[in-house]
């Protein structure tokens, strides 16, 4: 059952953590600020925002944005319900993160000028996040590709990073042959990074654009084609999802036929086509006669 106390953290991703308030009714907050970045969405219902010296009534859809040291609160209107998500992340990832992305921070972490945004990409994109990162199925790679995706999203959607550059990148096709290569293990984006000598942020955005899929959607593609060629051999489902990657079966057979169109059983159980094909005589075609 989710409180509003229910928070979620994961060893594997120190620099971030994240909060759900299904009735954001039960908790008011005090005047207050954090020494981390914080970036959440309004999910349902109205309340009030403040953040230094301006307060604005937001609603769902809002994405509200608290740079280090903001002094802010969000309370509900009279007693109107409301919801609502919030990530918390370490400002000095969030500043590695902007160097990579081409963001001057001599000074520190560059701070957001915009403190509310209606933009509905970014919406649905942190609502995304949130799922994705809760979703225990999922593995780390895919939860750090979603980290990063977002971030570098809510930069270029505020403006505050320069265009990337389009060049081909011969270290690009290191790390796609690496994720080729160890497919079936459990990849996390730093092993990636490492067998390419690329920054984690440049890998995200760039191998996108080359490829087309995220690194994470290379391995899980990567992982299929293994499947297939086990299946076509005569390996029995539950060896083949442990052998290729994946956590349980369950979890294989959904990425299975959402990239097969087909599930793991149809695909090794194909039409066995008969060595004769007896036809009948009412199919026999008459050729008319020349004449």
């Amino acid at each position: 059952m989710v409180t509003a106390l229910s928070f979620w953290r994961d060893l594997r991703l120190p620099f971030i953590e994240a909060r759900i308030v299904p009735d954001g009714r039960e908790v008011h907050y005090d005047k207050h600020s954090h020494d981390v970045f914080s970036v959440g969405a309004i999910t349902s219902g109205r309340s009030v925002y403040w953040n230094e010296d301006q307060a604005q009534e937001v609603s769902t859809g809002t994405v509200v944005l608290m740079n280090a040291g903001d002094v802010h609160a969000c309370n509900p209107i009279q007693d109107s319900p409301w919801s609502y998500i919030m990530f918390y992340v370490d400002v000095e990832w969030l500043k590695h993160l902007q160097k990579d992305l081409g963001v001057d921070v001599r000074t520190g972490m560059q701070r957001f000028e915009t403190r509310l945004s209606r933009d509905p990409v970014l919406f649905h994109a942190l609502t995304a996040l949130y799922a994705t990162c809760t979703d225990v199925s999922n593995d780390v790679l895919l939860k750090q590709t979603a980290v990063f995706d977002f971030f570098i999203l809510l930069h270029q959607v505020l403006k505050v990073v320069p265009e990337l550059r389009l060049d081909t990148n011969p270290k690009l096709k290191q790390a796609a042959d690496f994720i080729a290569q160890h497919c079936t293990e459990n990849l996390s984006l730093n092993d990636i990074c490492a067998a390419s000598g690329l920054s984690p942020s440049y890998l995200i955005r760039a191998f996108k654009r080359q490829y087309g899929m995220t690194p994470h959607a290379h391995m899980v593609n990567r992982r299929i084609l293994f499947a297939q060629q086990q299946l076509k051999a005569g390996q029995a489902i539950a060896d083949v999802a442990l052998a290729a990657g994946f956590a349980d079966q369950a979890h294989f057979q959904r990425i299975f036929k959402r990239l097969v169109a087909a599930t793991p059983r149809q695909y090794s159980t194909p039409i066995k086509s008969p060595s004769t094909i007896n036809t009948p005589h009412s199919w026999q075609v008459n050729m008319p006669l020349s004449g």
